[in-house]
């Protein structure tokens, strides 16, 4: 009798449409139907890997098609406008319509609660001042310690780094395509540059990680001779020493030989079909003094090309101790791009996406502050990444400290994205992140490219209009004074009094050491030029 319960009706059905459409003679779809049915329910029956399964047979097949589509669910029918799990509706849509040169205005006032805690916005002026133009730039490089220096006047808007293997190279071409047109710099990511980057003639910055992808010999160390190569063909326009990502710092990466095919085997400098290691850490050098030491010896192999690091911040007296070894050999890089750990990934584990890292508002204060605090901050640009996405993003970190901003995700949702968070199964539904040729055969090169160049550069109109409503001709004039934020329902501080700011040189004078923030004054004196390791 125990069959005979609820948990087996849809089994029971099965079976008796079976035997009622034998009987009666029914139209042949309707046996094999209830055929099928009822072979899944014996499986389901006799298996012995889901007890679920076992319990409600055909029954629980209906539960896991729902939890594979509740992700759709929610997105499509149940979330917040607002609500950015990763990106909200709001957020996505802003570049889509931008992207399409569609209309990106929006009645009826904010879907903001002004209130709310964390609540940002920029003060205007009374004299907004004339929208002259928007194609903001700043000039990095022209080192005073490299005579063939090859600085670069770059866009304060660019795509982040994003190599070809997590990309497709429908979606490698049309965002290099883009940035042609848009004249910003598209970032190849450690994967090296690939015959995608090269085929529209988009400005590059070649990310160099610790697997010297592109420039590394048999063993996995570093080649010079490969490294000269690429970096000194005209396209490259800098260099970037990649010592951590945001969304996995610390950890470093392997692609199964699977996945090596022969355009990523020679595009990286591996061999097919075998695993392919990023390393955690780089081999090159293993001090702060012979890390600047590595990305002097890149500069100068380059021809005199801006060359910097990215990095996420972890611990403290490790940046520190960088910044040391550029006050005892005078080396300074031209760049620091600056990862927040809210930056996104093709795959990484949870606890690392989750719980490892510094978030870029905190990220790029230290960074901006240790350089002014020791007098290095005028000779270094500063870049940021992590979430950026609107004019507002990018005025906000500029105002913080950043020089320019990089952004991956927003310019994936220019090629397409739908936000699916298939990126790692090579199932992407747009072409996007897939190796799959019939999958990024749906991305079509020409339109999408367009689509990269509209969505750049309808967001710097937008953040035209910002920086000309706060008084201001460029974005470079935006200071911490000129953000404000919500801390209580009643009370709202600007960004200069909520934010620590350090004095130009004041990490340099031991008599202002007890007045530093915590974080100085705990963990400056503890760095060293010599070691990543803090003094005992």
């Amino acid at each position: 009798m125990k069959f005979l319960t609820l948990r087996y009706l849809a089994f029971q059905l099965a079976i008796a449409t079976l035997l009622l459409s034998l009987l009666m003679g029914a139209s042949p779809w309707l046996p094999l139907t209830a055929a099928a049915l009822v072979a899944v329910g014996v499986a389901d029956l006799l298996q012995t890997r889901r007890a679920l399964r076992r319990n409600y047979p055909i029954l629980a097949h209906l539960r896991f098609l729902l939890e594979a589509i509740r992700p759709e669910i929610r997105q499509y029918f149940l979330e917040d406008d607002t609500q950015a799990a990763p990106f909200s509706r709001n957020q996505r849509s802003i570049v889509y319509q931008r992207a399409k040169v569609e209309t990106d205005k929006r009645p009826f006032g904010t879907q903001l609660d002004v209130y709310q805690d964390g609540y940002e916005w920029i003060n205007h002026s009374i004299a907004p001042a004339p929208e002259a133009h928007h194609d903001f730039r700043i000039e990095i490089g022209n080192h005073p310690d490299c005579p063939r220096a090859q600085p670069y006047s770059a866009s304060v808007f660019n795509i982040s780094a994003m190599s070809f293997g997590a990309l497709s190279a429908n979606a490698i071409q049309a965002l290099n395509g883009g940035a042609r047109i848009g004249h910003f710099m598209h970032d190849t990511g450690e994967g090296s540059i690939s015959p995608y980057h090269r085929m529209h003639g988009g400005d590059l910055v070649w990310e160099i990680g610790s697997g010297y992808f592109g420039c590394r010999n048999a063993d996995g160390t570093f080649s010079e001779e490969r490294f000269v190569a690429n970096a000194c063909t005209e396209q490259v326009k800098m260099i970037e020493l990649k010592l951590s990502q945001g969304a996995k710092p610390g950890h470093g990466g392997v692609l199964p030989g699977a996945k090596v095919t022969i355009e990523i085997a020679t595009t990286r400098g591996v061999p097919q079909g075998e695993d392919c290691v990023s390393p955690a850490s780089h081999s090159a050098f293993s001090t702060p003094l012979e890390m600047l030491a590595f990305i002097d010896r890149l500069r100068n192999l380059s021809g005199g090309k801006p060359t910097g690091f990215k990095l996420s911040i972890g611990h403290p007296w490790e940046f520190f101790g960088i910044v040391k070894a550029m006050l005892a050999t005078g080396i300074t890089p031209d760049f620091i791009v600056v990862d927040g750990s809210e930056g996104g990934t093709g795959a990484a584990p949870v606890e690392f996406t989750d719980h490892v890292g510094t978030p870029l508002q905190e990220a790029l204060l230290l960074v901006h502050n240790t350089l002014v605090g020791a007098n290095l901050r005028e000779r270094i640009k500063v870049g940021a990444s992590g979430k950026v996405i609107t004019a507002f993003d990018i005025a906000r970190l500029l105002a913080l400290g950043a020089d320019w901003c990089n952004s991956a995700r927003g310019f994936m949702f220019a090629l397409g994205c739908i936000q699916s968070q298939h990126c790692h199964t090579d199932r992407c539904p747009t072409g996007v992140a897939t190796q799959d040729k019939l999958r990024q055969r749906a991305l079509v090169v020409p339109d999408k490219t367009q689509r990269v160049a509209n969505f750049h550069q309808n967001t710097l109109k937008a953040l035209a209009g910002l920086v000309a409503a706060a008084g201001l001709t460029h974005p470079s004039q935006l200071k911490p004074y000129h953000l404000v934020r919500r801390i209580s329902p009643n009370q709202v501080k600007l960004a200069s009094a909520l934010l620590p700011y350090l004095d130009p040189g004041q990490l340099l004078d031991p008599a202002q050491l007890s007045r530093l923030p915590p974080v100085f004054g705990m963990y400056w004196p503890m760095a060293q030029a010599e070691s990543f390791h803090p003094l005992a």
